[in-house]
């Protein structure tokens, strides 16, 4: 008895793992003209479904991640267009309120104040305040406050909101261009599929799903986050050194007598240790969060009550607010904290066609998604921008040198 050939679907566009870099990438080549297929089992529901979504390249800032920085920043300048390219009335809590950054006992102070040392030096807008300055701009900050700063250019949006805005966008515009592939496969991807079943450098032509179905694609996007290395039929030599870097968040009610509790985010810094308050327009706040590597996946009681503790610190009116929700959910952190970003050289050190990784993102996710998908746009299209070949996929890969040849735009 012969054996049944495998369903085939077709598609221009596969992009494998539907969170938010996913479907934001999804949403700008479907702008560029493509017929899109995001392939995710369940979408939007890992580290997207956690994340608090601060567009903050300038609190984020870390000593010595100075070409994390300029990509940080090129996303954050691109936020507004990219949200503005949804269709309207779609909702998505892109707030511009500025975002206010509080320490805690003299340490943190100190602490902050070398921090927006480092700040000034990258030109970065940070204005100091006085502890009455700021609770004019905020009442309801606590008396042990040391210090205050405020960063006009650091945002927010609500990541959940955004990703359900992207999903609805990509159907309708499927719906609207009248294309026969499917907008979303709700499966997971197990294997690249390549011109050449024997040859992981050759040409990427799809993706093999879980129940057996073929996906044919002229390109294929990896995004699905720490489950990348698990994919089979990636490029033989190629290192993708992700890791799981746990956070505990929070979401909370605030009561009709205390709000707004913030109109501005409110990050910190107590007895050493970062804490966040992000306001939604639902009159809930977000706090978090927790990093740790200790690969439990639950939510930690340890995290919990630090959070809560330090939140306190910045917002005593905390303690009085409805503890709704607690999560906690795994970030795909890399050794430079900077995404895999790009193509894939192969053994000739010229890039695989067909394939582009964006996974890595840390904790800066969200944030990146905008320029990440402009990114991959452009790579779409067969213009690499040279400005972000250091965030490269296989700059971990010592066997693969990519060739920079002629053709490159910059």
């Amino acid at each position: 008895m012969s054996a049944v050939a495998p369903e085939i679907l077709t598609t221009e566009v596969a992009v494998i793992g539907g969170g938010i870099i996913g479907l934001g990438i999804a949403w700008e080549a479907q702008r560029a003209g493509h017929t899109v297929t995001v392939i995710d089992p369940a979408p939007a529901t890992g580290a997207t479904f956690a994340a608090a979504g601060m567009l903050a390249p300038v609190s984020e800032l870390h000593y010595q991640e100075d070409a994390l920085l300029q990509l940080t920043l090129a996303s954050a300048a691109r936020w507004p267009e990219f949200v503005g390219s949804l269709p309207d009335g779609l909702p998505t809590g892109f707030n511009t309120s500025p975002t206010l950054v509080l320490g805690g006992d003299p340490a943190d102070r100190q602490a902050l104040s070398d921090l927006r040392d480092v700040q000034l030096l990258h030109g970065l807008d940070v204005s100091q305040l006085s502890i009455r300055e700021a609770r004019a701009l905020e009442p309801m900050i606590g008396p042990q406050i040391s210090c205050a700063y405020k960063v006009e250019a650091d945002h927010q949006v609500d990541p959940r909101a955004m990703a359900a805005a992207l999903r609805a966008a990509l159907v309708a515009s499927a719906r609207v261009r009248g294309t026969s592939a499917a907008s979303f496969i709700e499966q997971s991807a197990t294997s690249l599929l390549h011109e050449d079943p024997n040859d992981t450098h050759s040409r990427v032509t799809g993706v093999l799903l879980a129940d057996g179905r073929e996906v044919h694609a002229r390109e294929v996007i990896v995004a699905n986050a720490l489950g990348t290395p698990a994919l089979a039929g990636l490029p033989d030599g190629l290192n993708l050194p992700i890791r799981p870097v746990y956070g505990d968040i929070l979401r909370l009610r605030v009561p009709e007598q205390l709000r707004p509790l913030t109109t501005a985010t409110i990050r910190g810094m107590v007895r050493g240790l970062p804490v966040y308050i992000v306001p939604r327009e639902d009159g809930t706040v977000v706090i978090g969060a927790t990093s740790r590597e200790d690969h439990n996946a639950g939510v930690s009681a340890g995290g919990v009550h630090q959070l809560l503790r330090d939140a306190q610190v910045l917002l005593p009116a905390v303690a009085e607010l409805e503890l709704l929700e607690c999560t906690a959910r795994a970030r795909p952190g890399t050794p430079d904290n900077a995404p895999l970003l790009g193509r894939v050289a192969g053994a000739d050190g010229k890039d695989i066609p067909g394939l582009i990784i964006a996974t890595g993102f840390f904790r800066h996710g969200v944030l990146l998604t905008a320029i990440a998908a402009n990114i991959v746009r452009q790579l779409l299209g067969n213009i690499t921008d040279l400005a972000w070949e250091d965030f490269r996929p296989d700059r971990f890969s010592p066997t693969l040198h990519p060739a920079h040849t002629a053709g490159h735009t910059t």
